[in-house]
């Protein structure tokens, strides 16, 4: 599976934990969170389209950075 990275400006664990549920909700999706960094790596059968739709659902400005 491709392993797709964003942006997310995550702030705090609150923050990360938003992105845990909506990603959580999707399914389908392992994942792994460099709050630090504000960086998502996702690996995923799940077009980009869908995933940065779901990462804006958290409310916080998400952006694709690209295949990792």
């Amino acid at each position: 599976m491709p392993k797709q990275e964003f942006f997310v400006d995550m702030t705090c664990e609150g923050c990360s934990g938003a992105v845990v549920r909506v990603l959580n909700k999707l399914g389908g999706v392992q994942y792994d969170i460099d709050l630090p960094n504000k960086k998502v790596v996702i690996e995923s059968e799940h077009s980009v389209d869908t995933l940065l739709t779901t990462l804006k659902k958290t409310g916080k400005d998400a952006q694709y950075l690209g295949t990792k």
